[in-house]
């Protein structure tokens, strides 16, 4: 495992090309993960020695077992290079392992951009990881900070977001429209709703948007470039059963380590249990995973749909969609709402969007307002310490205007 501190993050890039030099698989920790979540990853994946930057090599004694990666000659199995976590935002994360040549796929995939590239998030997220390899892949110029900054952005470059830091930036676009424009923005983490699309087409009428479909588990799934329809990546084949979207790839990891023993994935279609449409053209639409639905009063509602529409309201920086206990309900669809310093839409603005793009069933019935969603090093809402926060009141958030109690 490579540990750097929270203020040098990408130190742990050259010790990672080291590492894969000498056939060993590298895991970056994360510098967010709480002390449970850092002895879980520790406990599953065992590895051999944790490397500091800005410290000595020492042998891993918080993890006990010291095994290390998953042997590569036993069964025939392929050298991983890399042990990957899952984010995080809905539980805790899990160790993975990728080989060499599931990301040589998707770099072809991705093709070269133009460069210089710029990397706003830390390199344990597999997102930025990722961006950042393929820049070094197709020779690009690499710029790398643990935090976006719209003055950072190269002209003509690159740079990797997910949607909120897309928000950001033409939030930033339209107070500042003469600062440099990227030539090429590649979106991932989640959904990016039709009105942000929109939005950046109209702000930044010369850059490319390239949207990725994609999880830990099997890297590039779909791309969507420049508001096309989302199609599998080539050597991606999909398959829906029962609303569940399956996939068959060759970028799929290895499988998952459970105490320093890898438990394979494979061969043939495996799923991450997001739920999906696939048409006869083959145009995928994806609705988000089933652990994100909420069960309120007999109906199910899908938390994606619920802040795609949210997310399009101007004013609002971001939105999580949770359920909160309720005696009748079972589950109250909650509307977590960050807006840019504090100030954004009412709740009787809110509730009129709601009910002209949702069922009943959909919308919010209690509306919060906080000045900052927790996050994930990615960027992306902690899901997980949102609904922690909900259920036990410490989530930092008020009701919205025009909503005593924060309740209907």
């Amino acid at each position: 495992m490579i540990d750097a501190p929270t203020r040098a993050r990408w130190s742990v890039l050259p010790q990672l090309l080291a590492v894969d030099r000498t056939g060993a698989a590298a895991l970056i920790a994360d510098p967010g993960w709480s002390d449970r979540e850092r002895a879980a990853v520790l406990a599953d994946a065992a590895p051999s020695m944790v490397l500091r930057t800005d410290g000595p090599v020492m042998g891993n004694s918080e993890s006990g077992s010291g095994s290390g990666a998953p042997d590569p000659h036993e069964h025939s199995t392929p050298a991983p290079f890399l042990l990957p976590t899952t984010s995080g935002s809905t539980g805790p994360p899990t160790v993975l392992a990728r080989t060499r040549d599931s990301w040589l796929i998707g770099f072809d995939v991705l093709g070269a951009l133009p460069g210089p590239v710029l990397i706003p998030g830390p390199p344990s997220s597999t997102l930025y990881l990722f961006g950042a390899l393929h820049a070094l892949h197709h020779g690009l110029r690499l710029v790398t900070t643990d935090r976006f900054d719209p003055r950072d952005l190269p002209a003509g470059g690159t740079v990797h977001l997910v949607p909120a830091l897309l928000s950001t930036l033409l939030d930033d676009r339209e107070r500042h429209p003469g600062r440099p424009a990227p030539g090429v923005i590649v979106c991932g983490g989640a959904h990016v709703a039709p009105a942000l699309r929109e939005r950046c087409a109209r702000l930044l009428p010369g850059t490319v948007l390239i949207e990725y479909y994609g999880s830990a588990e099997h890297s590039l799934i779909a791309l969507r470039r420049d508001g096309g329809p989302l199609r599998a990546v080539p050597g991606v084949r999909l398959a829906v059963h029962d609303g569940v979207l399956w996939v068959d790839s060759p970028q799929t990891v290895l499988g998952r380590l459970r105490d320093g023993v890898l438990q394979p994935i494979g061969p043939g279609p495996s799923t991450v249990g997001d739920r999906a449409d696939l048409g006869a053209d083959g145009t995928l639409t994806v609705h988000g995973r089933a652990a994100t639905t909420i069960s309120s009063g007999g109906a199910l509602v899908a938390v994606e749909e619920v802040e795609q529409v949210l997310r399009a309201v101007p004013g609002i920086t971001d939105v999580v969609v949770a359920g909160t206990p309720h005696p009748a309900l079972g589950m109250l669809v909650t509307a977590v709402v960050e807006t840019r310093d504090g100030v954004g839409p009412s709740r009787r603005e809110l509730r009129s969007v709601a009910r002209e793009a949702l069922s009943p069933a959909k919308r919010p019935r209690r509306w919060l307002l906080t000045p900052a969603l927790p996050r994930l090093g990615s960027g992306k809402p902690a899901r997980s310490l949102i609904d922690a926060g909900l259920r036990d009141g410490t989530l930092d958030a008020l009701p919205l205007p025009g909503s005593p109690g924060g309740r209907p």
